[in-house]
């Protein structure tokens, strides 16, 4: 199977030094993929890399029958766009701007598309109402709809359950796991490393470079995960 995204020997270098250093993986159709390490390990900048927002030093990202802009992506929000003052709907369907071309407005199949996104993330119930009177975890939904009306090819993740709830936190990775299943693959920057390796099929360990990269049913036989669990297992 070729590989959608194929990132290899990648490198990020500020004046401080390699953010990244040589990370090589693949992701393929369907593939469920959590990057997980402990903070300044690179793993956000690893992801901006891959989305060609940061400039690379070393390496290639290559995407095989995939154009840039059909990669969903959802980075760790701000405060100040989580109190973007529109509804749920409109942040929905400015998914489809990347698919408008020249034209200066929405068409009917995209507004379509929006609503049958808001719908399958279960954010129906409060598709009218103000996106910054919505919770965290509701929030979230809607940034799903949002990069599903871009793509529902692959959808990248900086930490999407930060600062949810445990139940929050829950739902959101049942959403992603019900995707996931139905095609859509998966790219996910987690600490959670239990709930990581509860639904993700492979594992990239950070620290800088990869510690890790592979199945994740190896990473739990691996002395990287004994080192950050003492050896709990959470499959």
């Amino acid at each position: 199977m070729e590989p959608i995204i194929s990132v290899k020997d990648l490198s990020v270098k500020y004046d401080s030094g390699h953010a990244v250093n040589g990370v090589s993986f693949d992701v393929n159709a369907g593939d469920y993929l959590c990057i997980v390490g402990e903070n300044g390990s690179g793993k956000s900048t690893l992801m901006n890399a891959v989305l060609g927002l940061v400039k690379t030093s070393g390496g290639s990202v290559t995407y095989q029958g995939l154009k840039q802009k059909q990669i969903g992506y959802i980075p760790q929000q701000t405060a100040v766009q989580k109190d973007f003052p529109t509804s749920v709907y409109e942040v929905a369907l400015s998914g489809c701007q990347s698919r408008q071309g020249l034209l200066p407005f929405y068409r009917r199949k995209d507004k379509q598309t929006a609503k049958e996104n808001i719908r399958r993330m279960g954010a129906e119930p409060f598709i009218r109402k103000s996106y910054r009177a919505l919770s965290g975890g509701q929030q979230q939904r809607v940034l799903l709809a949002r990069a599903l009306c871009a793509t529902d090819k692959v959808i990248l993740l900086d930490e999407p359950a930060g600062g949810l709830d445990p139940m929050m936190a829950n739902e959101l990775y049942a959403l992603l796991d019900n995707l996931n299943k139905q095609g859509t693959a998966i790219i996910m920057i987690s600490h959670d490393i239990p709930s990581a390796v509860r639904y993700a099929g492979k594992i990239l360990h950070m620290k800088t470079s990869a510690l890790f990269y592979g199945d994740t049913a190896d990473y739990v036989k691996s002395p990287v995960y004994t080192s950050m669990t003492g050896g709990a297992s959470h499959v």
